[in-house]
C-alpha cells in the first residue's frame, strides 16, 4: 500500500482521474472503456427476511468492491451517475434500504424501522453476494448504517469514503433541534412537527440548498424521491427513522474508537455548504484519522449532483493509492 499522506482541499481545480487500461472521460462526462460490459449497471432484487431488497450492481465480481450507502430521503438512485464512473475497475453495489427506493416498504407495524435493522439487511445482502471485503461509501443515513457494519466486521472493511455522513457531536447543529425534541419526547405533537421535512418543498431544498447553481440540479431527483415518500404509511416510516436516529450519538464514541484502533484508509468528500450535516462534522474525523484525505467541496448536501465527476476522480485515486494499490 502506498505511503499515507493527509490531504485537505477546499474547492480547487478538477482532479484528473488518473485512469489506465483504456478508460477515458467521454464528452458527456461518462466513462468509455475497452470493456463496455463493465459499466453496465444491473438492477436486481433479492429476498431477505421476507423483504424484496433492490440493489444496483456493476463491474467485475472479482474486482475490489465499493458499497454505496445512500442517505435520506433518497435511494441508490443518488448513485446512478457515479456507478458507471467506477465500474470499469471496481465491483460496485448500491442497495435500497427497506422503506426506500424500490425495496419493500412494509408498515411500521410489520417491520422494525431502526438503523440496527437496516444495517442487518445490508450486511446480509453483502453476505449473499459473496463479498467479504469492501470499501464503504457512507452518505447521510449511510454513515450510521455503515459504521454499524464496520464495527461488527472491522476485518472486512478495506476503506471508508465519507460524504456528509456524521459521527461526531460537532456535526449536529441547529437543524437537528426539532428532531432532538422528538428524541427527548416522542409525542405525536413533536412527530407531526417533523412532517414538513417530508414535503416536496423540503425534498427540493435538500438537493438545491448550498449549490453553486441550483438550475444545474435535475428535478428528476425530487420527482423520483417524493412519490415514494408520499406512499401510504411512508411518513410513519420516516418518523420512525427520525426517532431511531437518536440512538446514533450514543454510539459515536464506539465508532470513533473503531477509527482510532483500525485506522481504515479514509477519503472524506464533503459539501461544505450543507445545512443538515455542516462542515463542522467533517473536521473531527482528522482527530482520529490523521492520515485521512479531506476535500471540502463548494456545494450542498447531495455532493454528487454538482461534483460527481470530481468525487469519482478522488475515489479512483484513493482506491489506487490507499486501498488496492497498483495502477
Amino acid at each position: 500500500m502506498a505511503r499515507k499522506t493527509m490531504k485537505v482541499m477546499i474547492g480547487g481545480a478538477l482532479v484528473g482521474l488518473g485512469m489506465t487500461g483504456g478508460a477515458a472521460i467521454g464528452a458527456g462526462g461518462g466513462i468509455a472503456t475497452e470493456t463496455d460490459a463493465a459499466a453496465v449497471v444491473r438492477h436486481r432484487t433479492i429476498e431477505i427476511d421476507g423483504l424484496e431488497i433492490f440493489y444496483r450492481e456493476a463491474g467485475d465480481a472479482d474486482a475490489p468492491t465499493i458499497v454505496l450507502l445512500h442517505g435520506f430521503p433518497t435511494s441508490s438512485h443518488m448513485f446512478r451517475d457515479l456507478i458507471p464512473l467506477l465500474a470499469d475497475k471496481y465491483r460496485v453495489i448500491a442497495p435500497d434500504y427497506p422503506g426506500y427506493g424500490m425495496s419493500s416498504a412494509p408498515s411500521v407495524e410489520a417491520w422494525e424501522y431502526t438503523f440496527d435493522s437496516v444495517a442487518g439487511v445490508v450486511g446480509e445482502l453483502l453476505e449473499r453476494l459473496g463479498t467479504d471485503s469492501y470499501t464503504l461509501y457512507m452518505m447521510d443515513y449511510g454513515a450510521p448504517v455503515g459504521f454499524r457494519i464496520a464495527v461488527e466486521h472491522p476485518e472486512r472493511v478495506e476503506g471508508l469514503i465519507i460524504q456528509n455522513g456524521n459521527a461526531y457531536s460537532e456535526g449536529l447543529l441547529e437543524f437537528w433541534d426539532p428532531i432532538r425534541a422528538y428524541w427527548a419526547e416522542p409525542t405525536a405533537e413533536h412527530g407531526d412537527a417533523l412532517r414538513s421535512l417530508l414535503t416536496i418543498e423540503a425534498t427540493r431544498w435538500q438537493y438545491t440548498h448550498g449549490t453553486r447553481n441550483a438550475e444545474s440540479i435535475s428535478p428528476d431527483n425530487w420527482l423520483v424521491d417524493q412519490p415514494l415518500l408520499d406512499r401510504p404509511g411512508n411518513q410513519e416510516i420516516q418518523l420512525a427513522m427520525f426517532l431511531d436516529y437518536g440512538t446514533n450519538p450514543g454510539r459515536y464514541p464506539a465508532w470513533q474508537e473503531y477509527l482510532r484502533e483500525y485506522q481504515p484508509p479514509t477519503l472524506i468528500a464533503w459539501g461544505k455548504n450543507d445545512h443538515i450535516f455542516p462542515a463542522e462534522g467533517a473536521f473531527p474525523y482528522l482527530r482520529d484519522l490523521p492520515d485521512a484525505e479531506l476535500h471540502l467541496l463548494d456545494t450542498g448536501h447531495f455532493v454528487l449532483e454538482e461534483d460527481g465527476a470530481r468525487v469519482a476522480g478522488h475515489i479512483r485515486e484513493f482506491m489506487r493509492e490507499r486501498v488496492v494499490g497498483g495502477n
